[in-house]
């Protein structure tokens, strides 16, 4: 729940997980002592500051980062090797493969709302704990882990091929930017989706953001 929701009190986990406050007490006591969470006092409203626990370093590498030291040395490897343009062939390519795959995953939807819901799906089928809200322009796609953290921070080609992905499948009717980016400190990955209705053939019309 911290993961997928960021820092949450006590009260917060319980409502949330449906058990009493006095469990989540035992379960965060657990992993503090295994320096997996950690508790900071903020301020949330008028009042005493409220107790909120967040991930660590050490808790978050408890979620899947995709064989991240195997990786990062493949990346260097490549790097030092073939050079920086080697590397961007091989980012180009596992792309045209992603692409080929959300592409087909796609071809039963039509509108917007229904790609970016999909988009969220095999996201989340890859290890993103990916999510979805509509917005007032379109939608938010909000990604709470990146199984290729590691990667990403050693290459910059791995997070820019996958806005480029986005912008691909969700197609020309939507505009699609990265708003929170984990490599630059945020907690999670969250991209902006601007649907522009105007766009839209007539015959799609009928579905609209549906």
């Amino acid at each position: 729940m911290i993961k997928w929701h960021g820092p949450q009190s006590i009260a917060d986990l319980a409502s949330r997980i449906g058990v009493s406050h006095e469990a989540i007490r035992v379960q965060l006591r657990r992993l503090a002592k295994h320096g997996l969470v950690v508790a900071t006092r903020q301020l949330r409203g008028v009042g005493r500051p409220i107790q909120l626990w967040t991930l660590t370093e050490a808790g978050h590498r408890q979620f899947p980062d995709t064989h991240a030291d195997v990786t990062v040395q493949l990346i260097d490897a490549i790097r030092s090797t073939c050079g920086d343009a080697a590397l961007e062939a091989v980012i180009a390519t596992r792309d045209q493969t992603i692409r080929h795959d959300y592409v087909e995953a796609m071809q039963e939807v039509q509108s917007p709302r229904a790609k970016v819901e999909r988009l969220a799906h095999l996201r989340t089928r890859e290890g993103y704990m990916a999510e979805w809200a509509v917005s007032d322009m379109g939608f938010v796609l909000i990604e709470n882990h990146c199984p290729i953290c590691a990667a990403a921070r050693s290459c910059q080609g791995f997070c820019r091929s996958e806005l480029d992905l986005f912008r691909a499948v969700l197609g020309p009717h939507c505009v699609v930017e990265r708003i929170e980016h984990i490599v630059s400190g945020a907690r999670r990955c969250a991209y902006a989706v601007t649907v522009n209705t105007d766009s839209i053939h007539p015959k799609e019309h009928d579905h609209g953001l549906d």
